[in-house]
């Protein structure tokens, strides 16, 4: 789209309509014309374009006529300060450059990694959106039909049909996949979105990863002027919660966890944590610039007694493990004021810290138990505190993009409530998804009597603390996946037989093959620095799942229920509203 500047006066011209000069200085903003006209050369105006309308800078157009295409009414209020709703989301789109600007940069985008993709020899192929439902992990959207007792489930993702693509003799599939869960949202999920999904026959994690890497390198580069290095750095699993307390860790940020439970005095273990035997770990925090005139040790003491006032930190203080155990250095008092770790700690500390005065050193206890879900509580402190001490502008913000592949996650984790998994009776759920391989020879043979130690050939993007994507090698073999399936996470028969279709394309000389989905709205949201994805996606839901303007969900009439054959059945601890709260997964996690 451009715009022309249009120049009209009260002047006569040949062939010019008098009154338009009238009816234009009457037109309300916002209302749509038609004009004719003559093209004249004019002076270029120095400024630059703003947002995705180009306009046209060398010539303008001397107004003969015009006529109006629709009225803009008197009843809605459209100046520079109104602010729309997201009820007016389509004033919203008109009045926010900054909006269509993201949307046009979001088609430029998908555009360059098609053609890219392309190049590399992918075949663009896209998958049914009515699907079934299988226990995968996360909460599906029910879609019922006019065959009574029978429903569609729209997908979570095309992981089943892009492995019965490899099975089919397709070598490379991409698409720009529609996925829909049924999860409780925050500001980086929707209930439905959209993830670059591929897959490739005859390959493993490196090629996948390598293929990634080209792509994210080529559209920062297109886009953002920007090098990232070659190949990506990758760190495993545990090193991540360990050292981070993350297994989406924000590099940039330093702030590296460190354990020191092997050091410190038992007395002090037992103040900080009822824990019998936990693991106690400790990071450190140093400001980076001065907004008072406090002393170092002064100013970090005010800093982290409001942080821990505040409705933030006090969920740290009630943690069931143990509140953290918090020490400001300060060089007037005896060992620098961590007197209470002990020499020995206190000397491990520095050396590891070369600490100045105003530091923070923060403890934290934990189970002493292999690491499991997301983060720890120390990692989440660690964000926290990072977060509150850039807001008051005593640090500064993190530059630049630190890509990052975290591996070696584990096969299965134990089930929680938020985290169901596949429905088994093994207490146990597969990490990302059934689907994913064992990554060695000996991972396989633990299956059988240490499942839980076993660990998965799975890969995640993460940049910037942001998971971008999430892949893995798949099980080819239909003998292992029904293993996994049948005993290691104990699914009944009636559960299996719901994967029947993927076995029979396994057992048919399937290929090895990998995959990898990218959450594409994240994507763009993390290249333009924003921070939702509802600011890169043109009819975002809301928090609750609905859609301001088109006022969806919509209830459901009685013709609807007897047509496909449904009831709404209260319930003394649910509301009748078909959403309810799902598994804590991330959106462009496969299935």
């Amino acid at each position: 789209m451009c715009s022309i500047q249009i120049v009209s006066s009260s002047k006569a011209l040949p062939n010019k309509d008098l009154s338009s000069h009238e009816i234009i200085k009457k037109l309300s903003m916002h209302t749509p014309v038609a004009v004719r006209g003559v093209l004249r050369k004019r002076e270029q105006p120095p400024e630059q374009d703003s947002g995705s309308i180009r306009k046209i800078k060398h010539v303008e157009l001397d107004l003969l006529s015009v006529q109006s295409l629709n009225d803009f009414p008197s009843d809605i209020i459209a100046t520079p300060e109104t602010v729309f709703g997201q009820d007016q989301r389509h004033l919203q789109l008109r009045a926010d450059v900054d909006l269509r600007k993201a949307l046009s940069f979001r088609s430029e985008v998908t555009l360059a990694l098609r053609s890219r993709l392309h190049d590399l020899g992918f075949i663009d192929i896209e998958t049914p959106l009515l699907f079934k439902s299988t226990p995968e992990g996360a909460r599906e959207f029910i879609v019922p039909t006019r065959r009574k007792g029978f429903a569609y489930a729209l997908p979570q993702s095309p992981q089943q049909f892009k492995q019965i693509l490899m099975g089919s003799g397709i070598p490379k599939y991409y698409q720009f996949a529609r996925c829909f869960r049924d999860e409780d949202l925050r500001a980086d999920r929707q209930p439905e979105f959209t993830q670059l999904d591929m897959e490739m026959s005859f390959a493993g994690a490196n090629q996948v990863m390598f293929t990634i890497e080209d792509l994210i390198r080529s559209v920062w580069s297109t886009f953002l002027k920007s090098g990232l290095p070659s190949p990506f750095p990758t760190m495993s699993y545990r090193e991540a919660m360990s050292s981070y307390g993350s297994d989406k860790p924000d590099t940039r940020l330093g702030m590296q966890i460190s354990r020191l439970d092997f050091l410190l005095p038992g007395d002090l273990i037992s103040k900080i944590s009822t824990l019998q035997t936990p693991i106690v770990e400790s990071l450190m925090l140093r400001f980076e610039q001065s907004v008072s005139d406090a002393p170092p040790a002064g100013a970090m003491q005010d800093f982290i007694a409001k942080f821990f006032d505040s409705a933030e930190g006090t969920a740290f203080v009630k943690n069931r493990d143990g509140g953290p155990g918090i020490f400001v250095v300060d060089s007037s008092k005896p060992l620098q004021g961590l007197q209470a770790l002990g020499f020995e700690a206190a000397e491990r500390v520095e050396d590891i810290n070369q600490l100045e005065d105003g530091d923070l050193l923060v403890l934290q206890a934990r189970p002493d138990e292999p690491f499991s879900g997301g983060s720890t509580t120390l990692g989440n402190l660690r964000l926290a505190l990072h977060a509150a001490a850039l807001r008051q502008g005593l640090l500064k913000p993190p530059v630049g993009f630190a890509p990052l592949w975290v591996i070696d996650f584990p096969l299965f984790s134990p089930i929680t409530q938020d985290q169901p998994g596949q429905g088994g009776g093994a207490g146990l759920a597969a990490t990302h998804h059934p689907f994913t391989s064992p990554k060695t020879a000996e991972d396989v043979d633990m299956l059988e009597f240490n499942p839980s130690k076993v660990i998965g050939d799975h890969y995640d993007l993460v940049i910037n603390g942001v998971e971008l994507g999430g892949g893995s090698r798949r099980i080819h073999s239909a003998e292992m996946q029904a293993y996994i399936m049948r005993h290691i996470l104990k699914m009944s028969p009636e559960r299996l037989s719901e994967f029947s279709h993927l076995l029979d394309v396994l057992r048919a000389g399937c290929p090895p093959h990998a995959g990898i989905a990218l959450g594409f709205d994240r994507l763009i949201t993390l290249m333009l620095g924003k921070s939702s994805v509802r600011e890169v996606i043109a009819f975002p839901k809301t928090g609750k799942g609905e859609d301001a303007l088109v006022k969806s969900p919509g209830p459901l009439t009685d013709e609807m229920l007897k047509t496909y054959y449904l009831q709404i059945r209260p319930s003394d601890n649910q509301s009748t509203d078909c959403h309810g709260g799902a598994p804590k997964r991330d959106a462009y996690d496969e299935s």
